[in-house]
């Protein structure tokens, strides 16, 4: 006869068990986790400038993104401050080219200012282009000031620039079959300590409403201590695995997702770093292998992997 604690033990563990997303987003027929390891959930109903993460922002999008953002804001600031000097009035600037358009004369005399070079070619010449000259010194100090912290944080940001194999497979391994996928790191740096586990997400046979259940997959290696080529990460499908009697129509039909968080040491800003990614059914595939990725030995006696060889498969 089942106890009492032994009910709560059993209904505390399904809770933890859901590893966050609860019963509303388990239910959901989507994915959970996209490959590029972003949550495919979205947090609406807030303010504006509650929800709005600016710093955030600028710290995760790309480099060219960030480059074109920061010329764009460059640009449109020195045009802004060149229309509040051209509503200074007419002989608010002196000097400069006859022959430029006024707005261009107050353009590049706000780059001048904003950026302290101050050629001395152009001067205000009344005192409310002066009042908007110290105004802009201000915008400028503040404005590089920001602008080189975040650089700063955009580089000294320890990030796992881990590559993911674009597809899982399911193969014969060691007198039975295992469930894989291969990893490499795609920095010159050094990860340590690196650690790897995989949840099961699939849809629950026996419940009528399709939720969801998360079951933590064991791996032949959950940690390597160094990883300085590639790793195959490898679920033995042994007789305890969830997926001994699973096929390839059962990994579709039960909406099945392998969930994966990796998390290593990184020595170079001596921090720890995590990324996750995630595989669908249909990107899992059956009955192959993947192909060696060492190249020959060198002359020197370096072993090296060939990183462009991590999504090759061959059937067998």
């Amino acid at each position: 006869m089942t106890s009492i604690s032994d009910e709560r033990k059993r209904a505390q563990a399904d809770i933890n068990a859901d590893l966050g997303f609860g019963s509303v987003v388990a239910r959901d027929p989507h994915r959970l986790l996209n490959r590029d390891g972003t949550f495919n959930v979205r947090r609406e109903g807030l303010p504006f400038f509650a929800s709005l993460s600016t710093y955030h922002y600028l710290l995760t999008i790309s480099w060219p993104k960030f480059l074109s953002f920061v010329g764009a804001t460059y640009v449109a600031g020195n045009a802004l401050f060149a229309f509040a000097y051209l509503l200074c009035g007419p002989q608010a600037l002196t000097g400069g080219d006859a022959h430029r358009s006024a707005f261009a004369t107050a353009f590049f005399f706000s780059v001048h200012t904003l950026a302290t070079i101050g050629y001395g070619s152009i001067t205000p010449n009344n005192l409310a282009a002066n009042i908007v000259v110290t105004i802009e010194a201000l915008a400028g100090l503040l404005g590089f000031a920001i602008v080189a912290g975040i650089v700063f944080a955009r580089f000294a940001r320890p990030m796992a620039q881990i590559l993911f194999s674009d597809k899982a497979i399911i193969a014969p391994y060691r007198g039975i079959t295992a469930f894989m996928f291969r990893i490499v790191n795609q920095k010159s740096n050094e990860l340590v300590e690196l650690s790897a586990k995989v949840m099961l997400a699939r849809r629950k046979a026996e419940s009528p409403n399709g939720e969801r259940e998360f079951i933590l997959l064991k791996l032949e290696r959950e940690r390597v201590s160094f990883f300085p080529l590639s790793w195959t990460i490898v679920h033995p499908i042994d007789e305890e695995s969830p997926l001994r009697e699973m096929t390839e129509e059962d990994l579709r039909e039960c909406d099945t997702e392998f969930l994966v968080l990796l998390n290593g040491f990184d020595e170079t800003f001596s921090q720890t770093v995590h990324t996750r990614s995630s595989y669908r059914g249909d990107e899992v595939v059956w009955g192959a292998r993947f192909t060696s990725m060492f190249n020959p030995m060198r002359p020197d006696g370096a072993l090296s992997v060939d990183v462009r060889k991590l999504h090759d498969i061959e059937t067998l």
